[in-house]
């Protein structure tokens, strides 16, 4: 079981759903830029590339040299890919497709 789903809360429920309801790259882009500032975007990207990094195989130093991250950012990471829910690699997987 998730943390979200452990934690179930009506407004995570609600943003969830919103998310899924966008239609395309267009959409997307839009609600995310009104929704989070750039820095969090950002942050939000660089925690995808760590993981398709991750996921490859890869050193922390060599992801330290592609992706401007802390080592704490990439071992966080790594745990939820160990010990998570499985949502980077479904996402990761699917993006494959």
């Amino acid at each position: 079981m998730t943390r979200l789903a452990q934690n179930q809360n009506e407004s995570i429920d609600e943003l969830l759903e919103v998310i899924l309801s966008l239609r395309d790259m267009d959409e997307c882009r839009a609600f995310f830029s009104d929704l989070c500032t750039m820095k969090e975007l950002i942050s939000l990207s660089q925690r995808l590339q760590v993981a398709k990094h991750l996921l490859r195989g890869e050193t922390y130093d060599e992801i330290r040299s592609q992706v401007p991250v802390s080592s704490s950012t990439i071992t966080r990471i790594s745990t939820e890919l160990q010990f998570g829910s499985g949502g980077y690699r479904a996402a990761l997987c699917r993006e494959k497709e």
